[in-house]
């Protein structure tokens, strides 16, 4: 088994359909499968065998694409860091993972030099090194047939830094990739002829696993960009080349703003969002606008993406739907025993797509499964009579106020609902009389203003006093990662650093 199967099986069927596309470049499947051969039969002749880790860090491209497949056809582990991280940062990731050859940006170059000797880096393949990729490539040869592994060999390592800020490298499997991608196509009923838009960095699951590898599996295009750009995205949409695309609700709620939006999304006919929970609100007004409906799911880095999937045949609003084939949900509660429908709980998972454990830290990986084989979440959610979950918040979001729980969605989704509010975020605040005072952090519309004296009427005629913000707070914005996930913690942190954002 080998994830590179998938780009094989491409270029058998559909050789001269286009794969991938970046600003003016297209390269065919046939190209692509080529030229990652080469990529893979270059690291050979310098020693690489299966089982290395292999870095890769670099923006959106299709030269990412060739590497990260040709790293996958030796048996390598193709270990990925993102491209936004700063040096410190960087330094930490890759003294963790220690690869023995990096593929990195010549922007990056000068970072990883440094690097070298302490990480034990063996040898650094960029524009500028002592080897380019060209150079690689040119040692290697078109034809080649990647090597098998096994189903539960660690294919790629993807790091995530999650809620606590501490960045974990999840481990996963041929088996874990080939699940998802196969569970994304088949659910969202890909084929060859989309084309699905690709600007969240391919560093992450929503980007590799979710969008690259399953476009890839059902032999469709990947458009890529390097990062999110609205004007890009609206050029893009309505010349026509588009006709699914991905993001996170911050996005949607941005493009809401956009005048006559529906004429300018083209033949774009799928709409996916993840990587945080989706206001209901949100998907109610993209389907006014739009006419077509924000499908969205449930998964996260270790579980290779899909975990759940809001059908097209039953589509539930505020769920983010019933799990894919093969695998499991449970709610457990805190001694780790499955509760009843509807009733909320920890968020467990069990099935091939969930990683094989966190690179290097075993007491991690040991804490994050019960019973040895589900996968603890660290979200808050609830199944319904027919299966369909509901997120109801992250565990570490919660806020404990007088004794009180109180869970920060339940009160983004009521200001979603109010018309100045463009994004917000709900956080707990120290506070020596409440413990964690509830604070709302709002951004609002272009001309539009807040009233925190209407806002906090409007918000206790829907929901219990002690849930009800203890102050609005308005911001220009909200800090996001890269993939445009509001961070909380850092909200939290700064405010509590500064007294501003």
């Amino acid at each position: 088994m080998n994830v590179a199967s998938s780009l094989a099986m491409a270029a058998r069927f559909f050789p001269d359909r286009p794969a991938a596309r970046a600003e003016d470049e297209e390269i065919t499947y046939l190209q692509l499968e080529s030229m990652a051969n080469r990529v893979a039969t270059g690291l050979m002749a310098f020693g690489v065998r299966p089982g290395d880790y292999i870095g890769l860090c670099a923006p959106n491209s299709i030269e990412w694409l060739i590497i990260y497949f040709g790293i996958l056809k030796t048996g390598a582990v193709a270990t990925t860091f993102s491209y936004g991280l700063q040096r410190e940062e960087l330094a930490l990731l890759v003294s963790h993972a220690r690869p023995r050859i990096l593929f990195c940006h010549e922007t990056r170059l000068e970072h990883f030099e440094g690097l070298r000797e302490a990480c034990g880096i063996k040898r650094l393949i960029a524009t500028g090194a002592e080897l380019s990729l060209s150079c690689l490539m040119e040692k290697g040869c078109n034809g080649f047939t990647a090597i098998e592994r096994e189903r539960g060999d660690t294919a790629a390592v993807l790091y995530t830094g999650g809620t606590s800020g501490i960045p974990k490298g999840v481990m996963l499997s041929h088996e874990n990739i080939l699940t998802s991608s196969h569970n994304v196509a088949y659910s969202e009923r890909s084929c060859e002829t989309d084309r699905a838009l690709c600007f969240l960095p391919l560093n992450h699951v929503f980007g590799q696993i979710h969008i690259m590898n399953a476009t890839i599996f059902s032999c469709g295009c990947v458009e890529l960009l390097g990062a999110y750009d609205l004007e890009k995205v609206l050029s893009l949409a309505s010349s026509g080349r588009i006709t699914r695309f991905y993001a996170v609700p911050t996005i949607y709620s941005r493009l809401l703003t956009v005048p006559d939006l529906r004429g300018q999304l083209g033949a774009l006919k799928y709409c996916f969002s993840a990587a945080a929970s989706m206001a209901s609100e949100i998907v109610r007004q993209w389907k006014d606008q739009t006419g077509l409906t924000i499908y969205e799911g449930y998964g996260m880095t270790e579980s290779a993406s899909a975990v759940t999937y809001n059908h097209y045949f039953e589509h539930r609003v505020g769920s983010v739907g019933a799990p894919v084939p093969g695998v499991e949900v449970e709610i457990r509660n805190s001694s780790g025993l499955r509760v009843s429908p509807e009733v909320e709980g920890e968020i467990c998972i069990r099935g091939r797509n969930i990683m094989n454990g966190y690179l290097n830290n075993p007491e991690a990986t040991h804490g994050a499964f019960w019973e040895g084989a589900w996968f603890r979440s660290g979200d808050v959610g609830v199944l319904d009579d027919r299966g369909y979950l509901y997120i109801v918040d992250r565990l570490k979001d919660m806020i404990i106020t007088g004794g009180e729980n109180v869970y920060p969605r339940e009160v983004e989704e009521i200001l979603f609902t109010i018309p100045e509010v463009r994004e917000c975020a709900v956080v707990g605040l120290p506070d020596r009389e409440w413990g964690e005072k509830v604070t709302a952090f709002i951004v609002p519309h272009d001309g539009k203003s807040i009233n925190p004296t209407e806002l906090k009427s409007y918000l206790r005629q829907r929901i219990s006093a002690f849930k009800v913000p203890k102050e609005f707070l308005v911001v220009d914005e909200l800090p996001k990662n890269a993939t445009g996930k509001i961070l909380k913690r850092e909200i939290r942190k700064q405010f509590i650093e500064t007294g501003v954002l």
